[in-house]
This record gives C-alpha cells, structure tokens and sequence, in this order.
C-alpha cells in the first residue's frame, strides 16, 4: 500500500483517576497554553475504544509536532503518552506507526477498524 500522507496527530496522555488525574491536568493545561492549536478531547475516565485506561486526547496539525512531542515529553511527568499520526488508516496508525513515552500499553486492536 502506497504511503499516505499524513493530516494531523493524536496525542493519548493516560493517567490513573484515582493517582495521577492532577499531574495529567497540569500537562492539559500546558499545552492549552503553549499550544492554543492543539483540540484537547474530553476526559475519559473509563476504558474507552482501544485505549486500556482512563485517557484524553489532543489533536494537532502536522506543523505542531515538532515543538508539541517535545513538550510533552519534557513534561509528562512519568504519564504514559500515545503519540500516533493520522493518516486514515487507525489500527496501523495506533499499531504501527505509534510512539510511545514511558510504559508502553497494551491496546486492544479489536475496537481499531483496518
């Protein structure tokens, strides 16, 4: 299959409700204001789609990644963080062509369409 391009990005950060909810605020809240751009989703508590735990998305374009990555990286503060770009394709994107920070996770490949 020919390369596609790739439209934008999708950042997982993961956290514990119960532990580490505060430290995944303050990075929202980091990128909220260092990256105005960026889509924060909501925040997931529960296991939802592929994702083994609670978890928030934010999505930002191509031009973002290299000063967003970067800054989470810095400042996940020990957060497992999903980094995977959007090309149409979700379980390769998910699968495949993801970077992890910290612990990587299992993610469940059924809840992905090809």
């Amino acid at each position: 299959m020919p390369d596609l391009p790739i439209t934008g990005w999708h950042a997982h950060i993961y956290y514990d409700p119960a532990a580490t909810k505060e430290v995944a605020a303050a990075l929202r809240e980091g990128i909220a204001q260092h990256f105005p751009a960026a889509v924060l989703g909501r925040w997931h508590d529960v296991k939802v789609g592929p994702h083994p735990q609670a978890m928030y998305q934010v999505a930002f374009p191509p031009e973002l990644f290299p000063t967003l990555v970067p800054y989470v990286a810095l400042n996940r503060a020990g957060l497992a963080v999903l980094v995977h770009p959007e090309t149409g394709r979700q379980k390769a994107d998910h699968l495949h062509h993801a970077l992890w920070m910290g612990e990587v996770l299992p993610l469940d490949a059924s809840a992905l369409p090809d």
